[in-house]
């Protein structure tokens, strides 16, 4: 191997954790009463709108605000009439979000096996190139990155093929000499293997640690 790609959210970074906390503290601020209820339909609707955005149809402002007009009328808080009070409501829940980002204790470790290993380091995730660039940064793993490539600047979402062969070629390496680890089974093995990558699944409910997958 020359160099190893891998996934941000839920795989480095704890997105999970992060939103949750968010979430839970930011509904008291609009008036609602967290319930275990509201914070599943959160994840729900982001997943739904989201999808959106890695197809394309809207842009990362506007998967905001379309989770938004979902989910307030699950409140019974007014939505907005327009996107620019739209995208003021979402400072809130962003404020909690980003003052929660943290890498899994095992990220930065994984990370430095690599290296030491003289591996060239990649990470591919669907996502914003500002945030996701910001989270690497916020969490203290970006010195240990030398390659990040989102949707935006692929123009195109995992599991498209261009996604992991442009990574490869950013990397300066060939698929065979490249392997991937991931959170999700589909978007970050079964398609990146098609391709000739060696990948590797990160299941954390099952208790495999990145460190067992690098090292």
């Amino acid at each position: 191997m020359k160099a190893v790609i891998f996934d941000l959210d839920n795989t480095l970074f704890d997105h999970t954790g992060s939103a949750t906390h968010a979430i839970r503290s930011w509904i008291p601020e609009l008036g609602g009463t967290t319930t275990d209820e509201l914070v599943a339909q959160w994840f729900v609707i982001e997943d739904r709108v989201y999808s959106r955005f890695l197809a394309l149809e809207i842009t990362h402002q506007g998967q905001r605000r379309g989770r938004l007009r979902e989910f307030l009328p699950l409140l019974d808080h007014p939505v907005p009439p327009t996107d620019e009070e739209l995208d003021e409501l979402f400072t809130g829940y962003l404020h909690h979000y980003k003052s929660s980002w943290t890498a899994y204790p095992d990220a930065r470790p994984a990370l430095e096996v690599a290296r030491s290993n003289g591996l060239r380091i990649g990470v591919l995730t669907n996502g914003s190139t500002q945030q996701q660039n910001a989270k690497l940064e916020a969490i203290g793993l970006a010195d240990l990155v030398d390659v990040v490539c989102t949707t935006e600047s692929l123009g195109v979402s995992k599991p498209a093929p261009e996604t992991y062969l442009r990574t490869c070629e950013a990397l300066g390496t060939e698929p065979i000499d490249t392997s991937m680890i991931g959170d999700n089974l589909e978007l970050d093995v079964l398609a990146p293997r098609a391709l000739g990558l060696t990948a590797h699944h990160l299941d954390r409910a099952a208790g495999v640690t990145l460190t067992d997958l690098v090292s």
